[in-house]
């Protein structure tokens, strides 16, 4: 690892400061706490869906992330050198739950290159907040960063992030540059019917955060013949609050009204509707299941469907699972898709 010592110091200083704002009202950086506040609630403005708590739960994960002991930890299994000619790397960022595209961001600076960010429209506001930050704390970051609203034009590779069809538009502008292009995927969760409430509980985070609107959000439950959901319900009661907010309402309410009409059986709790599904992409405000028959049929299907899966949640055994309630707290090791970024970004020094 070579990363320069005051990017690195830079981001350590940025955790420092997230885990201050997030802990107390008060901190040692007033102004900086004053302005962060201000952006949070712009963005709820802007975007209904990025309430106050969403944004300082993702504000509160990259604080826990960004300590000397995790940045130096994962930078230890890459050989970063100086680079003669820093390459721009053009980042266009999905907009879906609060800062998505900020682990690409870092990535890239802690490569040695430089970002030009095209920010989406739902949240432009607070990754301009964190890059003001850094360069504060490492002003040679001013000429690594550069945010753009135009056609970008003037770059070496490429990292976007978009839905499956916003991916075939990727692949065809910027498919001669070296790129990773993200596309849909969801997230699952496999249970046998003996998780333990707190287990099931935890799922609820899983399901519930940012509303469904992650790729990392389970959005299927795959369950054995027979389950009985009573469980289910009566363990995830305690995420009802998510039924005040009017934008999950309304989705709500309106799946509900169409799926009743089209005489689809669901089941209700009066805040989350459970609609048996093939699919893996759930409305917001449901959550489809499907039965499999014995765990080497359900391992089967997760590994036949594993380009479309982010996250599988459950008990160890089927392909790579994620612990229940931990979907929504990555590392910085946990790459999107699987696709390793630093690697790509310094195999860019290869070509």
């Amino acid at each position: 690892m070579a990363v320069r010592p005051s990017i690195l110091q830079a981001f350590i200083n940025l955790g420092n400061f997230l885990r201050d704002f997030c802990d107390s009202t008060t901190t040692k950086n007033q102004e900086s706490h004053e302005e962060l506040q201000k952006t949070i609630q712009r963005a709820g403005q802007h975007n209904g869906w990025f309430t106050e708590e969403n944004v300082c739960f993702a504000l509160q994960q990259w604080g826990e992330v960004l300590t000397a002991e995790n940045l130096e930890g994962w930078l230890a299994n890459y050989d970063i050198t100086d680079h003669t000619e820093p390459k721009t790397i053009a980042i266009i960022m999905a907009g879906n739950i609060p800062l998505v595209g900020f682990h690409d961001f870092i990535c890239v600076l802690v490569s040695g290159h430089r970002v030009l960010a095209k920010l989406s429209s739902n949240d432009n506001l607070l990754l301009p907040f964190m890059a003001n930050y850094l360069i504060g704390q490492d002003p040679s970051l001013k000429n690594s960063i550069a945010f753009t609203e135009d056609k970008l034009t003037d770059f070496d590779a490429v990292i976007a992030t978009g839905s499956n069809n916003t991916g075939r538009y990727f692949e065809y502008y910027f498919g001669k540059h070296p790129n990773i292009i993200r596309k849909n995927r969801n997230s699952v969760a496999v249970l046998t019917g003996e998780e333990s409430v707190g287990e099931l509980k935890a799922l609820g985070q899983d399901i519930f955060q940012y509303f469904g609107l992650g790729c990392r959000s389970v959005s299927k439950l795959f369950v054995p013949k027979g389950y009985d959901f009573a469980t289910f319900f009566e363990a995830i009661y305690e995420y009802q609050s998510v039924i005040n907010t009017n934008k999950y309402a309304n989705n709500y309410d309106y799946n509900k009204a169409v799926f009743l009409m089209s005489d689809f059986k669901i089941l209700d709790n009066n805040f989350l509707l459970l609609k048996e599904d093939e699919q893996y992409a759930s409305p917001i405000g449901t959550l489809y299941f499907e039965h499999y028959a014995n765990s080497e049929s359900i391992g089967q299907k997760l590994h036949a469907d594993k380009e479309q899966l982010q996250c599988v949640v459950g008990k160890p055994g089927l392909l790579e699972t994620t612990d229940f309630g931990t979907t929504q707290t990555p590392r910085l090791n946990d790459y999107a898709d699987g696709v390793d970024t630093i690697s790509f970004l310094l195999s860019l020094d290869k070509d």
